[in-house]
This record gives C-alpha cells, sequence and structure tokens, in this order.
C-alpha cells in the first residue's frame, strides 16, 4: 500500500509540475500576444503635433465650407431675383 501512496504521489507531483508549466506558457503566450498587439495598433499612433495639425485644417475647411454656403445662399438669391417672374393669363383655362 505504501508503494501505491508513492506511486500517486509522484503522479501528483507531475502533474502539478506540468500543470504549472503550462500555466508560464500561457502567461508567456499572453504577454507576447499583448506586445504584438501593442505593436501593430504602436504603428499607426500618430504625434500630438500631427494631431493638432489635422485638427486645425479640419477648422480652416468648416470655415471655409460654412463660407461656401454663405456664397451659394447669396448666389441663389441673386438668380431668384433677376429672374424673369412668370405672369398669369387672366381669364384663361387656369383660372
Amino acid at each position: 500500500m505504501q508503494n501505491d501512496n508513492k506511486l500517486f504521489e509522484d503522479l501528483s507531483k507531475v502533474a502539478t509540475a506540468a500543470m504549472g508549466t503550462l500555466a508560464g506558457a500561457s502567461r508567456e503566450f499572453s504577454g507576447v500576444a499583448r506586445e504584438r498587439m501593442k505593436e501593430f495598433v504602436g504603428a499607426g499612433e500618430i504625434s500630438r503635433d500631427e494631431f493638432d495639425a489635422v485638427k486645425a485644417m479640419a477648422a480652416t475647411a468648416r470655415a471655409e465650407i460654412e463660407t461656401l454656403k454663405a456664397e451659394i445662399a447669396a448666389l441663389k438669391a441673386q438668380l431668384a431675383e433677376s429672374a424673369p417672374k412668370k405672369s398669369r393669363k387672366s381669364g384663361g383655362a387656369d383660372a
């Protein structure tokens, strides 16, 4: 019976060591995967200066768009004023 206990004890030690090795491999894999993801995401990072430059360009573009919208509205109003108005014939079939 003492031999059986020793066998189970040895098997338990082997299983414990294997579980520790698997846990270590899992941590290693997670660490490597995390680093790869950081590298992947980090490749697309931009500096604060680049961000500020693009933000300024967007603000300028928005201002230009608003100016163009106002000019278009003024031109439409001017066109509507200068277009000849259609007059209806009185007493016709349309009345």
